[in-house]
């Protein structure tokens, strides 16, 4: 069982920078992949950007050269810095494990944590 607690969101302008952590629990995170997802209002959860457990990145394409997914399995977190934030970017931002595997798809990510608000005003 892992347990995934996110920080870091909040009220920003066009074009600042935020970045978000995600605490995960247990002893075996670096055999899981992470991700980020988020939720605008009314839409659907899409995939912004995972790192596989061996370190290996994906992004989704509107955020590739403005976001950076990183973790530090020592600490047990993973953290997506996000810069030149757009009014876009504006959803609830979600981390998700999955055990080994990960991707893009949503539906293969067994562990969700509760979101945390981005907002970006222009």
């Amino acid at each position: 069982q892992v347990q995934l607690v996110e920080s870091g969101g909040g009220l920003v302008q066009v074009g600042d920078s935020l970045t978000l952590s995600c605490a995960a629990s247990g002893r075996t995170f670096s055999s899981y992949s992470m991700a980020w997802f988020r939720q605008a209002l009314g839409k659907e959860r899409d995939f912004v950007s995972a790192i596989s457990w061996r370190g290996t990145t994906y992004y989704t394409d509107s955020v590739k050269g403005r976001f950076t997914i990183s973790r530090d399995n020592a600490k047990n977190t993973v953290s997506l810095q996000m810069n030149s934030l757009k009014p876009e970017d504006t959803a609830v931002y979600y981390c998700a494990a999955d055990y080994r595997l990960g991707g893009t798809a949503r539906n293969q990510y067994d562990y969700w944590g509760q979101g945390t608000q981005v907002t970006v005003s222009s």
